[in-house]
């Protein structure tokens, strides 16, 4: 179970790896990258300001701890100066209390100057930095879109990319069904012709059927041409009877001639 469970973690992590990588976009990632960037030197500047506000706070309460020390100083040699010997080992005693405390501070004072010429040094390295990631950021950038726009354009002119395979599976699926449905009509239409098949809807019609046809429109046509000479001659209604009557008029009229003949 445990050689199985290592199984599917493998490849459930292949899978992942596989599908992250199909989604992640490499102008993205460098963007995000940047903005990391100009989140730590943010980070570091704050923490410049943040010494030197702490130096120059520092730099108040020694100028204040140093007017304090230069006025025991002189209010000890005023005291002397009257007399008063007690007083001035007092106001001596106070002045040397507050120069260990100036001394402190100066030495806090150095460290803290120390640090923020640190901080600043390392502010100016990061911004050159961050200045420089961002123009080879842009500079990668425009290079890959460049080059994704040249890939879809020659897949495009060869024919290998998503769209123009679906395009091209879809005029070939396009021109099977026109192939397969012009054989089956001609198989059809030969069927018919030979009389394979019969034509339920009583359209069809063989050779003899064609050419009795044919010859039904030329007799309709010639009784239609007799009809417009016999106007034309002003035979009247005798003119159409005979017309109707057709070719039978002259074989009636033979025998009547005949026996008028034998007379003579």
């Amino acid at each position: 179970m445990s050689g199985v469970m290592k199984r599917m973690g493998m490849i459930f992590r292949a899978k992942a790896n596989k599908a992250l990588d199909r989604a992640e976009d490499p102008r993205e990632t460098l963007d995000y990258s940047y903005q990391k960037q100009l989140e730590l030197l943010q980070k570091v500047r704050r923490g410049v300001a943040d010494v030197a506000t702490s130096r120059k706070r520092l730099e108040l309460q020694l100028n204040q701890l140093q007017s304090q020390s230069s006025k025991l100083e002189d209010q000890g040699r005023k005291a002397l100066s009257l007399g008063r010997e007690d007083l001035a080992r007092e106001a001596l005693s106070r002045r040397a209390s507050l120069q260990q405390q100036v001394t402190d501070l100066e030495t806090q004072h150095q460290t803290l100057q120390g640090e923020e010429e640190k901080l600043t040094l390392a502010a100016q390295r990061l911004q050159a930095k961050v200045d420089a990631f961002r123009t080879k950021k842009e500079t990668i950038k425009a290079t890959y879109t460049a080059a994704q726009a040249q890939t879809r354009i020659a897949e495009s002119f060869s024919g290998i990319s998503e769209e123009m395979s679906d395009v091209g599976l879809a005029i070939q699926r396009a021109e099977d069904k026109t192939a397969q449905l012009q054989a089956r009509a001609g198989a059809i239409d030969e069927l018919l012709a030979s009389g394979a098949l019969d034509d339920q809807s009583g359209l069809a019609k063989d050779d003899i059927q064609t050419e009795l046809d044919r010859l039904s429109g030329g007799t309709d046509v010639e009784l239609e041409l007799q009809r417009m000479k016999a106007e034309l001659m002003g035979g009247g209604a005798a003119g159409q009877q005979a017309i109707e009557g057709g070719a039978a008029a002259p074989q009636d009229k033979a025998p009547k001639q005949s026996p008028r003949f034998d007379k003579q």
